[in-house]
């Protein structure tokens, strides 16, 4: 029996072959053959269709001579003909068929050109539309490979074109945005987009329009706040393999101001992020995005961390702000609230944290801000946040890890400063402006006896490292 009669027969002799074509001997022992499987897709009902793609896959899998034998055959556009060519577009055979395609592009310029002409735009843009994490996460496979090597940066140009490539990735948004899809190649695909290629606010703008989802008179949808927690996870998780520009981080600080205006501050958040509501996601997310933009070292000494650049439009000065108008901490609140229950003046009007971990990733932003710069220290000290700051290094039940955060923003407040270091001892004096919780913060301000000198002497068992 010839292959042909053998992959034009039935679905156990397929299975077969499939099975066979998992091993690098398998597939090469197939390399004479592969165009007769292209040549039977077209005419494939939805059952046979499906495994004759996962047997292409696995032909495609990192044999070389297969995967130029598939381009000579025109294969991307047999295979994406084959599978759109059905009225309603199955999510395995979409998978199979984009697992095939992805595995092509791997082998080289040459390859990833090939399929980027067979595809775009309108086979991705449909692609794009299925609502099935299994089909996406292959697709952006697809995509960030094609946009990397050679000439990846005009295929990510066309990605990002308006009319052409963004509905593609406004689609690729709210499809990962309702399955709620987060791996890996969707980051790397987000980031490259947004941050490298610094088209952050074109797709930010992309997903409201004409969008009877938006929510908060219009502002923010899920999408929005999708892409940001995308966007953050991919910083969190690579600090050193990520490069951020000054645009981007300016963005990030831009929509971040815009959501402190539609949240409600006088509404308590009882989840961590995300919350489900827009709004107050995209808050918490663009602070998170600050804390590591502002933690992220450039690995050039000639390129300016983009920290620089935020701190002149006043990031530091808003955040604290920010932090002035919250409610004290739990453990403070409940000092000030004794004999007087809960009618404290200082309580009266205070904001509270929309979400839980919202002071936390305020002062963990302050505190990255304050590292090695004594231009911010003394900034926080000329517009009185020394003890404001004092005041989070306690427990605080609804910010997990508050209190190590404000220690490591208190001490690189004052590490090598003396005006700060001569405030808080200064404050120390004042029994009546220091709860017993400040007091006991780990962190003390003596005199040294030799110098004269304030020092500072750290007396926590907490260890006072970098915090992200």
């Amino acid at each position: 029996m010839s292959w042909a009669d053998e992959i034009g027969g039935d679905e156990e002799t397929l299975s077969e072959l499939i099975e066979a074509s998992r091993t690098p001997d398998g597939r090469r022992a197939r390399l004479h053959e592969l165009a007769d499987t292209l040549y039977l897709l077209p005419a494939s009902p939805s059952h046979l269709l499906l495994l004759r793609l996962r047997l292409l896959r696995n032909l495609l899998a990192g044999d070389e001579l297969n995967q130029y034998a598939f381009i000579e055959r025109s294969g991307p556009s047999v295979v994406a003909a084959s599978v759109l060519s059905f009225p309603s577009l199955a999510p395995d055979a979409a998978r199979a068929a984009l697992q095939a395609l992805g595995n092509t592009a791997l082998a080289g310029e040459f390859h990833r050109d090939a399929v980027w002409e067979a595809l775009f735009p309108e086979a991705l843009l449909e692609f794009a539309g299925v609502r099935d994490a299994g089909v996406l996460d292959p697709l952006c496979m697809v995509l960030d490979t094609c946009c990397g090597g050679e000439g990846g940066r005009q295929r990510l140009n066309e990605l990002c074109h308006e009319d052409l490539g963004l509905p593609i990735l406004v689609q690729v948004v709210n499809t990962a945005s309702q399955v709620e899809h987060k791996e890996e190649w969707l980051e790397w695909l987000l980031f490259k987009v947004c941050v490298e290629e610094q088209k952050f606010e074109t797709l930010f703008n992309a997903l409201c329009s004409n969008d009877v989802e938006c929510t908060d008179n219009g502002e923010y949808n899920a999408k929005h706040a999708f892409l940001l927690g995308t966007l953050s996870m991919c910083l969190n998780n690579h600090p050193k393999e990520v490069t951020v520009s000054d645009s981007f981080a300016h963005h990030v600080f831009n929509v971040h101001k815009h959501a402190a205006e539609t949240v409600d501050f006088t509404h308590r958040g009882t989840s961590p992020l995300p919350t489900g509501c827009p709004a107050v996601d995209i808050l918490g997310y663009t602070l998170q995005l600050l804390r590591d933009i502002c933690a992220w070292e450039s690995p050039s000494s000639e390129t300016q961390s983009p920290v620089d650049s935020l701190l002149q439009t006043g990031l530091v000065k808003r955040l604290l702000k920010y932090l002035g108008e919250l409610e004290p901490p739990s453990t403070i609140r409940k000092s000030m609230a004794k004999g007087q229950g809960d009618n404290h003046p200082a309580l009266e009007g205070a904001k509270v944290c929309p979400y839980i971990g919202y002071r936390r990733d305020l002062v963990a932003v302050i505190a990255n801000c304050l590292h090695g710069r004594k231009k911010v220290q003394d900034e926080i000290r000329q517009l009185g946040g020394v003890l404001l700051l004092l005041q989070q290094c306690v427990i605080d039940e609804d910010n997990p890890y508050l209190r190590e955060w404000g220690l490591l923003a208190v001490k690189n407040l004052l590490e090598e400063n003396e005006e700060n270091q001569k405030e808080v001892s200064e404050l120390e004096m004042q029994e009546p402006v220091i709860t017993p919780e400040i007091a006991n913060i780990g962190l003390k301000v003596e005199i040294d006896k030799e110098t004269g000198r304030p020092k500072l002497v750290n007396t926590s068992d907490v260890s006072i490292s970098a915090l992200k």
